[in-house]
């Protein structure tokens, strides 16, 4: 009987989800090191030089398993490390292993990791195959619930073979695997220090330890976030600089100035309305493309006045995406008319504009349903904002006006973006706009935000028909079968919308010419383990 290729199987249901970013699932180091053609490993390098990088978004906590955020991911990755990470050479996006050695796939349900060996997190204590199990039930079933969980629901156990190989059983196939094991987007499997996280609970998050290039030094809030190469990294030769900072500023202004002057060496984000600007300054280097992600004004389903679903579906189509692309995303984002983003392809839609799916501008529609409202009388809602990602206040600013075409009167409120965040998170909103970031596949683009009960499900709605199709499409691997899922679930959500899908953004990071050896990957990561100083 021959046997069953299950990684090559693997490999090409994800190649046929990328498209012209055809996929790699990871060789061991080994075949790696048989590429090039048996050359000897570098020595490790002297690190030398401090970047400092400008931190435009907010940043809630560095224990990746409980992070909401793509900004905390950004400085999560290069303390941490995961079983596997996503890389990209401008054609192929790869799941490789990282702190794995080798990942082998006894059968589709069945993974045997073997782990580097003599890898320490940066308090001395060894990464091994119990520290893997450790950071996995973290995640799965761990106290209090990480809102990563579901990417490890199909999880059955965790299987410790001998100190360096562990066996993960899943009870069915799962597509979504390699993103949920990666140290960076995934979350589910980066790997922390079990002694830290016993010695600092939940205060973990602000003493984060890892195995990864840089070691935690300290975080002063409003200030920085500062790290110092680890001289025990795994990665021969690597991280090439001594310290790394990233700087707290809120004021995109105030960044490009300091980029200018040379007071910090490059942006983690580039607002919108800069792009062009920093684009023409002979100093700096640009990254970035439409990635997977999508924007879209939220509204609070628990209460009045959104719990009136008409209400909802008449703001939906009240919003003119033309106009708002224009004056919001300056004229480089994509209009979003469902989650699923264009990267994704197998799964978008590149002629969904003329299919009638999804939310779209049309105000008859619009008022039609603002008939159907139970409340006929103009409506005052608030709309919480702040000055926080790619474009700021200025959706609110747009869309307020539009809103008052169907008789809902917007106020907008100003606050400091962790106090957004705070509200945002506590459901102490009725209306605000928010952006989906980092997406590698459907699974991570619809399930999370919007199944019922989910912690990232701000809205409070809820629809055990869009939970079931999502669950349905986790356990198939043929990406015809998952998208004609994934459709049917956007198709509900659309219809019921508890949100309005606006864009899909292109994310850029920026970086002085001074910068050298940076890696973009299409995820909004800011990987400095390659970089250097001139």
């Amino acid at each position: 009987m021959t046997d069953i290729d299950h990684k090559r199987i693997l490999a090409d249901r994800l190649a046929a989800r990328f498209g012209r970013r055809s996929v790699l699932l990871g060789m061991g180091a080994g075949a790696a090191a048989a590429m090039m053609g048996g050359l000897p490993m570098p020595a490790a390098a002297a690190q030398a030089g401090h970047i400092k990088i400008a931190a435009l978004k907010h940043i809630d906590t560095l224990d990746p398993h409980f992070t909401f955020f793509l900004s905390a991911v950004q400085v999560i990755n290069n303390i941490h490390s995961g079983l596997l990470k996503v890389t990209y050479d401008g054609t192929k996006v790869a799941f490789v292993p990282d702190l794995a050695e080798t990942w082998t796939l006894e059968d589709d349900k069945t993974h045997l990791f073997k782990l580097r060996p003599n890898v320490k997190f940066h308090d001395g204590t060894a990464c091994d195959a119990e520290a893997v199990k450790f950071s996995l039930m973290r995640v799965k079933s761990g106290t209090p619930a990480s809102p990563h969980a579901w990417k490890l629901a199909l999880l059955s156990e965790v299987e410790i073979v001998d100190p360096l190989t562990v066996r993960l059983k899943f009870s069915e196939p799962y597509a979504f695997l390699p993103v949920a094991l990666t140290g960076s987007t995934g979350r589910a499997g980066t790997i922390v220090s079990p002694a830290a996280v016993q010695k600092y609970g939940m205060d973990y998050g602000r003493n984060p330890v890892g195995t990864g290039p840089f070691r935690f030094v300290s975080w002063k809030d409003n200030d920085s976030i500062e790290l110092e190469a680890n001289p025990d990294y795994f990665e021969p030769g690597l991280p090439k600089l001594a310290k790394a900072s990233f700087v707290m500023i809120d004021e995109p202004a105030t960044a490009v100035a300091a980029l200018i002057s040379g007071q910090v060496h490059g942006m983690n984000d580039c607002p919108m309305q800069l792009v062009n600007q920093v684009k023409a300054i002979p100093t700096v280097d640009m990254y970035g493309e439409i990635e997977g992600n999508y924007t879209y004004v939220g509204m609070n389903t628990r209460k009045p006045p959104f719990d009136d679903v008409n209400l909802r579906r008449a703001v939906a189509f009240a919003i003119d995406r033309e106009t708002l692309l224009k004056q919001a995303y300056f004229g480089v984002a994509k209009q979003a008319y469902t989650p699923i983003s264009p990267p994704m392809t197998g799964f978008y839609d590149p002629d969904i504009a003329k299919s009638g799916r999804g939310q779209f501008f049309d105000l008859a529609k619009a008022k039609e349903f603002r008939a159907k409202a139970a409340n006929q009388g103009e409506i005052e809602v608030t709309y919480i904002m702040a000055e926080r990602g790619p474009v700021g206040t200025r959706v609110a600013q747009v869309v307020a006006p539009m809103l008052a075409q169907i008789g809902i009167k917007v106020k907008l409120e100003l606050l400091e973006p962790a106090a957004w965040v705070q509200r945002m998170k506590d459901g102490n909103f009725e209306m605000l706009d928010f952006d989906w970031v980092a997406d590698l596949d459907p699974d991570e683009t619809l399930y999370p935000e919007f199944k019922s009960g989910g912690s990232w499900n701000y809205w409070g709605w809820a629809n055990p028909k869009f939970d079931e199709l999502c669950a349905q499409a986790q356990k198939i691997l043929d990406v015809p079968a998952r998208a004609k899922l994934y459709y049917a679930a956007e198709d509900i959500l659309m219809d019921e919308a508890p949100v309005a899908m606006l864009a899909h953004m292109p994310i850029y990071k920026v970086f002085s010419k001074k910068v050298q050896g940076f890696e973009y990957v299409p995820c909004d990561l800011v990987n400095l383990h390659t970089v250097s100083l001139a």
